[in-house]
């Protein structure tokens, strides 16, 4: 349980909440970023690249001050209540900002508020709020692929496989675009994973109170992982990056696990971008 635990990273995310980051170039888009809770801390890089290639494609990017915890673990724990008040808080905090999108780029935060209509009563204020919200929710990759992607990518010429995150794949039906992302990256070799649409294991707080069947799906990943002979996997879920790192220190192989966001990141600035 110890390995699964995120690192601290410092500086922490919270001096960016409540500020608008300009678009590189011509703004073609505005879109508000989901910073979360947990993610301030210990996802602080992952939010940062977020910001870093999206102001490349053209993106203002607003980080609403008001906003707070998704609810998704409330909500999949049955404290729908609690999960009802969070709903209503991000809600108030991103109605009023004429966002073309709402980005997120947790995999699990971004399933549950897709779904904040079903927390409220058809027909209701909160509903139709709920409803307005959730219709501009996209995940970081599925935004990204759906626009014009600034192309200027430097080559990464590693061997890279991606694990399809539950929540993206099954929860939120985005299969195509992350790997769309990686195509467009010069130079970089990608392999199919085996069984990709298999959980890692991870699944929320299932690798926890679950260990000994967590554990078995962990190890029976690290090996279809093993065959493909990539150095580097790519997923697009917190949860799934850190039960993927701790499966490369229990399991062997070594493989770098990381976001598909950053390893975008990585590609631009591999092609001289230096945005803050």
């Amino acid at each position: 349980i110890e390995r699964l635990s995120p690192e601290i990273e410092t500086p922490f995310f919270f001096d960016k909440v409540g500020k608008v980051f300009p678009a590189q170039g011509q703004r073609k888009h505005r879109v508000a970023l989901l910073a979360g809770c947990i993610a301030n801390i210990s996802f602080v890089r992952l939010h940062e690249a977020t910001i870093r290639v999206l102001r490349l494609n053209g993106c203002e990017v607003a980080v609403p001050r008001e906003q707070g915890c998704c609810g998704a673990l409330q909500v999949h724990a049955g404290l729908r209540d609690l999960g009802r008040r969070q709903a209503k808080q991000n809600i108030a905090a991103f109605e009023h900002g004429a966002f073309d999108a709402i980005i997120t780029n947790a995999a699990g935060c971004g399933s549950v508020i897709k779904e904040y209509p079903d927390l409220f009563e058809p027909g209701s204020e909160w509903h139709k709020r709920a409803a307005a919200f959730s219709s501009k929710v996209r995940d970081v990759s599925e935004f990204l692929a759906g626009i014009e992607l600034n192309t200027n990518l430097g080559p990464l010429p590693i061997t890279v496989t991606y694990q399809d995150s539950c929540h993206l794949l099954h929860g939120q039906k985005v299969r195509t675009q992350p790997r769309s992302l990686l195509a467009a990256i010069p130079q970089l070799d990608f392999r199919e994973l085996p069984l990709t649409d298999i959980c890692c294991g991870s699944a929320g707080v299932y690798n926890v109170e679950h260990i000994e069947m967590s554990m078995e799906l962990l190890g029976d990943k690290m090996k279809m992982i093993d065959t493909t002979g990539a150095g580097t996997v790519v997923t697009a879920n917190p949860g799934c990056m850190l039960q993927l790192r701790a499966g490369a220190e229990m399991f062997g192989g070594g493989p770098r696990v990381l976001p598909v966001v950053e390893l975008l990141d990585e590609s631009y600035r591999a092609a001289g971008h230096r945005g803050q």
